[in-house]
Parts: structure tokens; sequence; C-alpha cells
């Protein structure tokens, strides 16, 4: 079909985002049109404060609006769980039962697409660790995670620090932003150690 030029620009637009095709980008810009204008004005500004706030913690990686995230400045650091994303982070705040902070890597090990270990955040991890007591590995249970993961747990057993993987709660192969908090819990309090 062809759309006239400013919708189907709107169209390319949504067909960027993850999982959205071009069907489905075409419902998201009708439903955009059929907005009001002070509608779109309060979307379109929390895009622009999502951009313009939104920052990385200095020490985890994760989301944060200041240069430090509340997880680090008020937990207890002695304990670091590692994910893969901050999404993770997220997934795994909804159980409420981590009380430590986190070490987002910001990808994973993966010589298919050309990334390796210099290619994450394994070297902020390792400055971190100075009077930490156990480092949990929390990577997706897929290839790339697990690989990621007994990467990092062979640098850091030497140092003498517990170094757990989470428990096998998780399927093989997916994804912990989309675990349920009941399977994520039981992979947390069931993790072994490395």
């Amino acid at each position: 079909m062809n759309y006239i030029e400013p919708l189907a620009r709107l169209i390319s637009e949504f067909t960027k985002f993850p999982g959205v095709g071009e069907k489905t980008a075409a419902r998201y810009a009708y439903f955009v049109m059929n907005k009001s204008e002070e509608e779109i004005s309060d979307f379109v500004k929390a895009v622009s404060e999502v951009k313009s706030k939104v920052r990385f913690c200095k020490v985890c990686g994760n989301f944060s609006e200041g240069e430090i995230c509340d997880i680090c400045s008020y937990r207890d650091k002695s304990v670091i769980c590692v994910v893969k994303e901050p999404k993770d982070v997220i997934a795994l705040e909804k159980i409420k039962d981590f009380s430590g902070v986190y070490h987002v890597l910001h990808g994973v090990i993966s010589p298919v697409d050309r990334v390796g270990p210099d290619d994450i955040n394994i070297k902020g991890l390792l400055a971190r660790l100075d009077g930490v007591r156990e480092v949990i590995l929390a990577t997706n249970p897929d290839v790339e995670g697990e690989a990621t993961a007994m990467y990092i747990a062979r640098l850091i057993k030497p140092m003498g620090i517990k170094v757990t993987r989470i428990a096998r709660g998780l399927p093989e192969g997916s994804v912990i932003e989309y675990a349920d908090e009941m399977t994520l819990s039981r992979a947390l309090a069931a993790r072994t150690e490395l």
C-alpha cells in the first residue's frame, strides 16, 4: 500500500523498534494520528526526557538519573549480581529477594557477533571487587550467557571470592526479562558455586 509521505516516514520509524513489522508499525502510526495534540506532545516529551535525563550509573552500568544509581548508593556492596543488560536488573528487582548490588555487562561474549571480553564491561567489574565476598553470575542461560559466566568465573575465583551461578530454574535458551517472579526467585535462591 502507498502511504502519504508523513505517514510512511512514521511507519518506517516504528519498524525500527525490535519485533515491529510493517503491519504493527502501521497500527502504531494510526494510533498516533488519532491522539490529541496534547497526548502527542506528552509522548514526545517523555521520549526526549529519557534521552536527556537517563544515563548509565558510573559504578554498575545500570540506568540512573544521577551519576550513581540508588542501588549502588544504599545497598550491601559485598555481593554483586552480574547481568547482561539494565532490563535484567529490573526483572531481578521485582522479586525483592536480593539486597546486594548489580553489575551490568552491556552484552555477552559472542565470537559469532565479534564480541569479545574487552567489548563488554568486565574490566569495570574487576575494578569493583575490593571487599566483595560473592559474585553472582546471572547472565541468560544460553550459549553466550554461559560462556560469559564461565569466563568471568575463571577470572574471579583465583582471587578467593565466592563465585555462584543462578540456578537452572530458568529454561535453557530463555531470557531473564521474560521470566516470572517465582522462577527468578527460585533461580536466585538456588544458585550454585562455580
